[in-house]
């Protein structure tokens, strides 16, 4: 109140005096007429008459106006103070280890202030601090973008330098006339292998652009290997989406590429009885690799996981279908047992070659499983039913005969 007394002194110093003495004003004042004024001029301006007078209703504007200066400083005061409260608050939030953001603005600050509640004013400050924390993930990735791209160009540039040593250029010219020539061979005497590029509708344009990435990672690694597949693509038809970005990948090779591309269906060009469907949805789990049978892979890439799509492809062609044996040789922890077209190819050549699931079964990420199967199946299933028994609280005694009855039965069989 004292503070605001003053300043009220102050405004009618600096608003109500000068405007008197303008109009010849001194002291006296009379409360009961409307109008004020003057007994005599002031010292220095001899020529103001006493009849001078001052209209009382710009003297209340004036007075007004410096009210409102006054109550708009209190606000401002009371506005800075509320502020500074509020960071002092989230500094300590910060210290207790909740989630604030490091940098607020003043505006969000006084939408903090402004929230209803306690609960409301955690959750705008959760979507501040997830807001900024996407913010800095997001520069941290093009930091890291732009430091592999860096590194790309020196190993190209470091690459240019080594091309212009004669025989590591005509090395590499030979290995890769080496790997087109095991390839023809394949084209004639070689083992087939389908993908079937009949899933364009059911996928996204970004889809479509990641299968056909993999697909040109398969066919790289197929060509390098020892005994290369004849590979087809089949249902790719004339300006499809397929086409548009194998011919953006291959550019002038795609027409010297090494694989048979046709519009026509897998059943038009290869007998249905060789034919087999690699489908993670298939209830026939697949034994052994058959060299004799011509194995067809979905090329499709969906974010979404749309179950069912492949198989049901097959059973309308009357096809017979195979999922690989996952569940026999890995501890599956979680997710969908989709694998991309890449590891594929690298499973069925490493089949191929060496017949060996455990060397095959190498290429799954480790991210989805938890590694190779020691013990057979039977034998994790009792462990499992021991596992969920002890979860359930059952007595120990229970478990301990139950046990010893397994243990027993083990032994004679052996």
């Amino acid at each position: 109140m004292q503070s605001a007394n003053t300043l009220l002194k102050k405004i009618a110093r600096s608003s109500v005096l000068p405007f008197a003495a303008q109009h010849g004003m001194k002291k006296d004042f009379f409360p009961l007429s409307r109008t004020l004024s003057l007994s005599l001029c002031m010292k220095q301006d001899n020529s103001c008459s006493p009849s001078d007078k001052i209209d009382l209703d710009e003297w209340k504007k004036v007075m007004k106006s410096g009210l409102q200066e006054v109550s708009e400083t209190v606000s401002e005061h009371k506005e800075l103070s509320t502020l500074a409260g509020a960071r002092e608050l989230l500094e300590m939030w910060k210290l207790a280890g909740r989630s604030v953001p490091e940098n607020i603005t003043e505006e969000q600050l006084k939408n903090f202030i402004e929230c209803p509640s306690k609960s409301a004013q955690k959750k705008y400050l959760k979507f501040l601090y997830l807001k900024e924390l996407y913010k800095k993930n997001d520069k941290r990735k093009m930091i890291e973008k732009r430091e592999r791209k860096m590194e790309e160009q020196e190993e190209e540039s470091k690459l240019d330098n080594n091309k212009r040593n004669s025989f590591i250029y005509f090395r590499a010219n030979s290995m890769d006339k080496a790997c087109n020539w095991r390839v023809a061979q394949s084209m004639i005497f070689g083992q087939s292998l389908v993908f079937d590029m009949s899933y364009e509708k059911d996928m996204s344009f970004r889809e479509v652009t990641n299968t056909v990435r993999q697909i040109v990672l398969s066919e790289s690694f197929n060509r390098r290997s020892a005994d290369p597949f004849h590979i087809y693509f089949c249902n790719l038809k004339e300006d499809s989406l397929y086409q548009k970005e194998f011919i953006k990948h291959y550019r002038e090779a795609w027409d010297r590429l090494l694989v048979t591309a046709t519009d026509q269906c897998y059943t038009e060009v290869f007998p249905k009885d060789k034919l087999i469907y690699l489908t993670a949805d298939s209830p026939k789990v697949m034994k052994t690799f058959d060299h004799d049978k011509i194995y067809i892979i979905g090329s499709m890439v969906d974010k979404s996981i749309k179950t069912g799509v492949s198989l049901a492809r097959a059973k309308r062609l009357g096809l017979e279908t195979a999922a690989l044996p996952l569940e026999k040789y890995l501890l599956w922890s979680s997710g969908a047992k989709n694998l991309t077209l890449d590891q594929m190819m690298h499973i069925l050549l490493t089949l191929k070659d060496t017949g060996d699931w455990k060397k095959a079964l190498e290429f799954v990420p480790k991210r989805k499983h938890s590694g190779f199967v020691n013990k057979p199946v039977h034998e994790l299933k009792k462990t499992l039913s021991l596992i969920n028994t002890l979860k359930l609280g059952k007595r120990q005694e229970e478990i301990r005969n139950q046990f010893a009855k397994n243990y027993s039965k083990k032994l004679t069989q052996k």
